[in-house]
């Protein structure tokens, strides 16, 4: 379906910015791009809240351009598409994730990895090909590229869908390449966030058997009981850990705090493998003894469209859910605060169909 006939080629939108390294979001008024060819206008109805939002409003990873619209886990619905796009509709239900175009020329971009293409453009806080700054989804509007945009299912919850498309992606996609996604192996999950908790979901609904490994006992109840988790390591304790030495297929690190590798090393099996999805803030030792028995140590960063539409299509199929707390626009501050102490269960999401208003 071609562009509604009398729309605007560029229109005034709506979002929350912050606008130095505060890191304060407060309501910003602005314009996104005429719908190319090839675009989809998309209605943002939900936003999750990510970590690496926090870092990015307030220049922690590197020097952040002001003013800044965070957010890519986006959910929403089609109001507009380019006499080209050729695959959704007005009305469909979409989703964009942290990432909005590619060169869609190189290895990675013609593998369907356009995640880790050299040129590849974030949601938001980046250069866009048309020379503009990418704005994210704590917005009313977004204009894509109908590549990047993910089709949502029709029986996933649209405040569930955005979280999945950079939680949900960032460790279905190492549980899957790693083939640590098979029923019957072991797998643990580091840490009980927003990576952690969908990681347990993910490896529960692919057959394994799941251990949390977290500095904090009182989180045991909620892994098992809760989450369906089979076991819990509280890993500040040394006699758990001895007992649990050589147990495990795969690790997913979801830690983002600074903490030594080599006692989950330890935990692997021979071949096993570590993959680190958390972003410490300092270098993590490695010393090369412990990984001498062909055990692993590697990264992933999200996932290309292919997998990530793979993925939500898996969830919607499972009934895999994030567990959110849905939240008005204007509360996006407190929410800030409270995810930097780990206040949360364990996703912030915004409701900005009813939320958003002018700013005046």
């Amino acid at each position: 379906m071609a562009a509604t006939p009398g729309l605007e080629h560029s229109r005034k939108a709506l979002g929350w910015a912050a606008r130095d390294k505060s890191g304060v979001l407060s309501p910003f008024d602005f314009t996104r791009r005429e719908t190319g060819e090839k675009d989809v206008a998309i209605k943002v109805l939900f936003c999750g809240i990510c970590h690496t939002d926090l870092h990015i409003i307030k220049s922690e990873w590197s020097e952040s351009t002001y003013p800044l619209i965070p957010g890519h886990e986006i959910a929403g619905e089609v109001i507009e598409v380019g006499s080209k796009v050729q695959k959704y509709k007005v009305g469909d239900r979409v989703g964009v994730g942290c990432m909005v175009n590619s060169c869609r020329s190189c290895n990675s971009c013609d593998e369907d990895l356009e995640n880790y293409c050299p040129k590849s453009i974030p949601t938001y806080g980046a250069k866009d090909i048309d020379g503009s700054i990418t704005q994210g989804g704590y917005s009313d509007l977004v204009v894509v590229d109908e590549h990047f945009v993910i089709s949502i299912p029709d029986n996933l919850p649209l405040e569930a869908a955005g979280p999945l498309l950079c939680a949900g992606i960032t460790v279905y996609s190492p549980l899957i390449f790693f083939g640590i996604d098979k029923p019957g192996l072991h797998v643990g999950v580091v840490g009980l966030g927003g990576l952690g908790h969908m990681a347990v979901k993910f490896a529960k609904a692919f057959g394994a058997k799941v251990t949390v490994i977290s500095t904090s006992p009182n989180k045991k109840k909620e892994a098992i009981e809760r989450l369906g988790a089979d076991s819990f390591l509280v890993s500040r304790n040394q006699d758990e850990l001895e007992a649990a030495k050589g147990t495990l297929d795969g690790i997913i690190d979801s830690v983002s705090a600074h903490h030594s590798l080599v006692p989950l090393i330890n935990l692997l099996k021979t071949g096993g493998k570590l993959v680190m999805v958390g972003l410490p803030d300092l270098p993590l030792e490695l010393p090369v003894f412990p990984i001498l028995p062909r055990k692993s140590v590697a990264g992933s960063n999200i996932g290309g469209i292919k997998e990530t539409q793979e993925m939500i299509n898996y969830a919607a199929k499972h009934n895999i859910h994030p567990d959110i707390e849905i939240i008005p626009v204007d509360y996006v501050n407190t929410a800030m605060e409270r995810l930097r102490k780990a206040d949360v269960k364990y996703r912030f999401v915004i409701d900005i169909g009813k939320t958003m208003k002018p700013s005046s």
